[in-house]
């Protein structure tokens, strides 16, 4: 579902110069722009078009492109500026948006080590497992509801279903309360109108010479915004440090009931000094990214919420357009669950068929197709082409995952090829050739398969689901 705040829809110019003069800045700021582009750029247009046709066609098995590259890693392990990261991120505090350099690398070791560690990530099974059960539990409700001596269908909106599952999963895990719980209306809606920002083209990233024009009038949204959101988060980091003091007090201190904010409150006190940025600075900002992917997809529910629902989505219409894919994937759950009893984390490990179905959606649809932007810090030559200091990288995952060289019939929907050719292939980053940006795969397979579980899901009139992709 697509929130747009209204009061964006009919937003009035900052300033007043003439119409004619604003466009004849544009136009010469234009000029120049591109001036300096054709004076910095090193390739001629021949060597562009045979680098790009590499980029295009790349494999990683079979060309020299992968370990030219891997070569460079550090050169393009930062991020481009724009200005919804230096204002809505905290002057590029958070974490996968912020430049290389000690705090990239410090934030780093941070999420990967205390909070997104296999240790802590099974501290929270249960927070997974009870949204998941709450959630069909609801669902159950609405059928009964309607139930009048036989059963009936019941219309659900299953992109809503997935996406308030994903957000009080992730609501939960970072800050201990689901996001259905807050009352807190205006914060509602600075967060809402942060995920649309955070996805709008700005004018000034393309042309930085008319930032101080704001010709589109989104800065000023944004430092609004931002402004109201900081007051929500810095509210939930109080209560933090106000729990945190009295369970200290009364020794009570499990690591169990730590959320992502607890232990982020605990590495602050732990470290001598954070590179950069004070405390609070560095656990706000951390989590309001960790709250941004609605709408975009930058990090840690970033990539936790709106990649999860995505891809639930692309699965489940996947498979209402191939019953005999939505069948097997039943018959397993029947075979290696039962009907007695319902579905827990404990059992994925067992659902070989549904690990390769989502596999399989991840590879034709991958919720980032192009990932997260990365810019080179210095001069590097990849693959014998000059690649100038500043210059923007992206990865095409969807040409890499559909390359008929890797993958037979690529553009086939086929579960079963992650059970025999491709069986080993992993969307950890372990295989080059499949890259699905932020797989919270666990979420995902508890998900789809509770939902397989426990209800029979058609379309109205048994249709196919339109899969052509649309922008909301």
């Amino acid at each position: 579902m697509y929130l747009q705040n209204p009061s964006f829809t009919n937003m009035e110019s900052s300033f007043s110069f003439p119409t004619t003069a604003l466009l004849g800045i544009f136009a010469f700021a234009t000029i120049i722009y591109f001036f300096r582009l054709q004076l910095e750029q090193n390739m001629t247009k021949k060597e562009e078009d045979e680098l790009d046709s590499k980029l295009s066609s790349y494999s990683a098995s079979t060309t020299p492109f992968c370990i030219d590259f891997s070569s460079n890693d550090r050169t393009f392990a930062s991020r481009p500026k724009s200005v919804s990261s230096e204002v809505m991120a905290y002057n590029y505090a958070t974490f996968g948006l912020a430049p290389y350099g000690p705090y990239w690398r410090y934030v780093s070791k941070v999420a990967m080590l205390d909070l997104l560690s296999s240790h802590r990530l099974e501290l929270l099974k249960h927070v997974r497992d009870s949204e998941v059960q709450a959630s069909m539990t609801h669902l159950y409700k609405r059928c009964m509801e309607s139930y009048s001596g036989a059963p009936k269908k019941v219309l659900v909106d299953m992109k809503r279903w997935f996406g308030d599952i994903t957000l009080n999963v992730v609501f939960r895990m970072i800050v201990g309360k689901r996001y259905e719980d807050k009352q807190d209306e205006k914060g509602r809606e600075a967060l809402r109108s942060y995920f649309d920002l955070t996805g709008r083209f700005i004018v000034s990233d393309a042309f930085p010479i008319l930032r101080w024009l704001d010709l589109d009038g989104y800065e000023r949204m944004m430092k609004k915004t931002t402004q109201e959101l900081d007051r929500v988060v810095q509210g939930w980091l109080n209560e933090h440090k106000s729990r945190r003091s009295t369970n200290k007090r009364r020794g009570d201190n499990k690591d169990s009931d730590q959320d992502f904010m607890d232990v982020m409150l605990s590495t602050v006190d732990a470290a001598e000094e954070l590179p950069g940025y004070d405390a609070d600075t560095f656990i706000k900002a951390t989590c309001i990214l960790s709250l941004s992917s609605i709408i975009s997809t930058r990090a840690l529910v970033l990539a936790g919420s709106d990649t999860t629902s995505v891809s639930l989505t692309w699965a489940l219409s996947l498979l209402l357009n191939h019953r005999e894919v939505l069948k097997k994937a039943q018959h397993e759950l029947d075979t290696q669950i039962g009907r007695e009893r319902l579905l827990n984390e404990s059992d994925l490990m067992n659902l070989v068929y549904i690990h390769a179905i989502i596999k399989e959606t991840m590879r034709l649809y991958p919720a980032a197709p192009l990932g997260v932007p990365h810019e080179s810090m210095e001069d590097c030559t990849v693959d014998g082409y000059h690649i100038p200091k500043g210059t923007r990288l992206l990865f095409n995952f969807s040409k890499i995952h559909r390359d008929q060289h890797i993958w037979s019939d690529p553009l086939e929907f086929r579960p079963e090829r992650f059970l025999t050719t491709h069986r080993n292939f992993d969307v950890r980053g372990q295989n080059f050739e499949l890259l699905p940006f932020g797989s919270a795969m666990q979420l995902i397979l508890l998900s789809l398969a509770a939902l397989l579980h426990g209800f029979d899901i058609t379309t109205l009139a048994d249709a196919q689901v339109d899969m052509a992709e649309a922008i909301e």
